[in-house]
């Protein structure tokens, strides 16, 4: 019984993680300039990925590989930080050398 609410709770965040993706990209295609993209692109992907790991979690058999899904989260927070910030930096110079 116990086994079978972890797996719902599971697939449930796996699939709420998925929406949030989904959304994110959604987003990305839709909005008009560069900055909301970049904003809802991050804000969306890094939900979505923090629930489908929380999802993938509860069905490791261990500890350690726990802490491996989330240094791989932190890792991916901080690659789509940088990421965002140098798009973002891109853009504004584009910008002002349009002025």
């Amino acid at each position: 019984m116990m086994g079978q609410v972890m797996d719902a709770v599971s697939m449930g965040l796996v699939l709420m993680g998925l929406v949030f993706f989904a959304a994110g990209s959604i987003g990305m295609l839709r909005f008009p300039d560069v900055y909301t993209r970049l904003h809802a692109l991050t804000k969306a992907d890094n939900l979505g990925l923090g629930l489908v790991v929380a999802g993938v979690a509860l069905q490791v058999g261990s500890l350690p590989q726990v802490f491996k899904l989330i240094l791989i989260w932190g890792l991916v927070l901080a690659a789509g930080a940088a990421g965002c910030h140098l798009v973002a930096q891109r853009a504004r110079r584009r910008e002002s050398h349009r002025l």
